[in-house]
This record gives C-alpha cells, sequence and structure tokens, in this order.
C-alpha cells in the first residue's frame, strides 16, 4: 500500500497491540472488519477505531460482508492529506490527555457519579470523557472547562463509544446533532444517538428490591420483557391517577 512517507512514520512507530493489528490489518489487506478484530482477540471493535483515531490516524468506516454473508463495519484509512489540511483542531497531532486534574474537577462539582446512568461509583472508576465525541468536536481550547466534559463508569464508555459510531452522525460530524443526544447532555436530549427515544436508568436498593422482583416475576407471567412490565405498571398506575382526578 502506497502511503504518504510521513503518514507512514507516524504508522511506524505504533507500538500499541490492539491499534498495531488495525493497522498491520488495513497495510496487508486494504480494510479491518469487526470480523477481523474478533478474529484477532478483540471484541470491541469500536473501541479499537477509537484508539486509532486517537494517535491522530484519520479511518474511514464502510460496511462489508463478514464470512456468513452479514453485513458488518469496516474500517479503512482515511485521506491524510485533506486530513492535514481541514483539521482546523489538530487532530493529527492525537487529543489531548484527559487528566487526573480534570477528573478531579469533575468529582468536585458533580460527585462521583455517572451522567449516563445516574449512580455513583467508587471514584476510581470513573472515566473522563468529551461529552461531545473527540471524533466530531475535537478538543476545547480550555481543558479544563467542565461543561465539555462528563464522568462515565465504564460500562456506560463502552455504551456510548458503541452507540456514537452506530450513529449516522459519525460520518456527518454534526455537532448540534450531538448537543441533543442523550449520549452528550443526559439532563436534556432530544433523541438516542439520531432515534426518537427516551431512557430510564432504574436501580432497586434494599427494601425496593421487592418490587423489582415483583416486576419480573409479572414479566414471567405475560412472557413479557421486563421493560414491558414496567411500563405496563405504569400506564396502570397512570390510569388509576386521572380516575382520581376526575372524582
Amino acid at each position: 500500500m502506497e502511503l504518504p512517507k510521513d503518514f507512514r512514520k507516524i504508522l511506524d512507530h505504533v507500538t500499541n497491540k490492539r491499534v498495531r493489528f488495525v493497522i498491520d490489518t488495513i497495510l496487508n489487506k486494504g480494510f479491518c472488519s469487526t470480523e477481523d478484530l474478533k478474529n484477532g482477540g478483540y471484541e470491541h471493535a469500536p473501541r479499537a477505531a477509537r484508539d486509532v483515531r486517537e494517535l491522530g490516524i484519520p479511518l474511514e468506516t464502510f460496511k462489508v460482508k463478514d464470512s456468513t454473508g452479514k453485513s458488518i463495519a469496516a474500517y479503512k484509512f482515511g485521506d491524510w492529506e485533506q486530513t492535514k489540511k481541514a483539521n482546523k483542531i489538530a487532530k493529527t497531532a492525537g487529543r489531548k490527555q484527559l487528566t487526573e486534574k480534570l477528573k478531579s474537577a469533575l468529582i468536585e462539582k458533580y460527585g462521583a457519579k455517572c451522567y449516563l446512568y445516574g449512580e455513583f461509583y467508587p471514584a476510581r472508576l470513573l472515566q473522563p470523557d468529551h461529552r461531545i465525541p473527540y471524533e466530531i468536536g475535537g478538543d476545547p481550547e480550555d481543558m479544563m472547562d467542565l461543561e465539555y466534559f462528563m464522568l462515565l463508569s465504564p460500562s456506560a464508555n463502552r455504551d456510548k463509544s458503541s452507540a456514537c459510531e452506530r450513529c449516522e452522525n459519525w460520518m456527518k460530524k454534526d455537532i448540534s446533532m450531538c448537543q441533543t443526544c442523550y449520549y452528550a447532555y443526559p439532563e436534556n436530549y432530544q433523541h438516542i444517538a439520531g432515534e426518537k427515544e427516551k431512557r430510564l436508568n432504574i436501580v432497586f436498593r434494599n427494601e425496593e428490591i421487592k418490587l423489582y422482583e415483583n416486576i419480573v416475576e409479572q414479566a414471567e407471567i405475560y412472557n413479557v420483557s421486563y421493560q414491558t412490565a414496567v411500563k405496563r405498571m405504569m400506564e396502570y398506575y397512570q390510569r388509576i391517577s386521572n380516575k382520581k382526578k376526575k372524582k
């Protein structure tokens, strides 16, 4: 594969194993698919692609067929020269590190809580993250401006990473779309990764576990999902409340 010398130099200096696997696969066959990554022992393809992009290496996402004929995501190098010319936020130099100082400031302001799940976690488990994905909005000028960042639990971070890469805006890169998304502003959003949806994360503790068990029981009786069982209970409660109001 013929590549610009300065781009090749950057690729040659990569030592991260997962990133190295993606690069070498693209160099060998022209692209790296999610199936290639899985076969190489890397289950989370969006995270692997993100690792590559965070090093300032442009990647394009497209679709290919896997060994069973199913449509899956694949990655190939983007236009290096165009990236250098158009990139006003200097992504070719790689993203800036999200420091412990930033994490401490977020915890001090908001508490040791995951923004997406709304639950408190041990501070050591929380990870600072860009509200608007770095691949779309880049780094802010002030890396200590807390309005641009959020704290996420490891599972929430994986969830966000996967959802963002599946979103149509991953290619469009419309910042205004991200600004109204659940994954950037869960406290005030209009859609979830481009879909007209609303989400409610509920955790049951102590005495509340009895309510959870009741939901599970109802779901099994009527052979529906837990989510459907909760919605039915809420609809029933709403009907009862409306009847009381009319009286």
